[in-house]
């Protein structure tokens, strides 16, 4: 599939950039002998963290294959994350109406990378600048900066869906993979938003939610919702 690795290459970009912050550190403790045993205890401890967080940061920039279900009815989470919200509302322009929404909390320790819920031509890629309010907060969508992604599927003739990615507290930094008029499988990978975060998917009316509150979910590979079957 498209993208993959570029969740591993993110990871090493932080690793090399705080590498290259503790060597200057390191240096700069070379040159000033007058402290001595201090500056490199000092090195020494942060050193240990760096290599801390260098573990961490391959764990949180996983990206691991999901197997993406073939049945056509099915529209799949685009991200792994517990559902913590389901309702319908006025959706976003793109959506022209009341629609569905599955909001899902992703945790520090979840799987950062989106995933298309279908398949079909991405038609809209929007970026809000906003707040980075705690994710947790089920509102935070209404305030924090965020990015939706709007599809048009292949899948169903007329049908449109939406993400909505959102930043949160810790989550400061939202990457987009996809750029409108970009085809996509479902399934495929998306996005990247960097430590913690939430990601509302939006879904016509008549879509059957396969989901509960508090159900953990997987991204490209848990059915989420089904569309009405094709009449016979």
């Amino acid at each position: 599939m498209k993208h993959a690795g570029r969740a591993s290459r993110a990871a090493l970009k932080l690793i090399y950039w705080t590498l290259f912050g503790l060597l200057a550190l390191a240096l700069g403790g070379v040159l000033a002998k007058l402290l001595g045993e201090l500056i490199v205890g000092l090195v020494c401890v942060l050193f240990g963290l760096w290599v801390v967080f260098s573990f961490f940061c391959f764990y949180f920039f996983r990206d691991p294959s999901p197997t993406v279900p073939r049945t056509p009815e099915a529209i799949v989470a685009p991200a792994h994350g517990t559902v913590d919200v389901i309702d319908e509302l006025e959706g976003p322009p793109f959506l022209a109406g009341r629609c569905r929404r599955i909001s899902i909390f992703l945790s520090v320790f979840d799987v950062h990378v989106q995933r298309a819920p279908v398949a079909g031509r991405v038609a809209l890629c929007e970026h809000t600048p906003g707040q980075f309010l705690n994710a947790m907060r089920t509102d935070s969508a209404a305030y924090n900066e965020n990015v939706l992604v709007g599809f048009e599927s292949s899948e169903r003739p007329g049908e449109r869906v939406a993400v909505r990615l959102i930043a949160g507290a810790i989550a400061r930094r939202i990457v987009p993979w996809v750029k409108v008029e970009d085809a996509v499988e479902r399934g495929e990978r998306i996005s990247l938003i960097q430590f913690g975060s939430r990601c509302d998917l939006y879904l016509p009316g008549d879509c059957q939610i396969q989901v509960r509150l508090q159900d953990r979910v997987r991204g490209g590979e848990t059915v989420v919702a089904l569309r009405p079957c094709p009449p016979a």
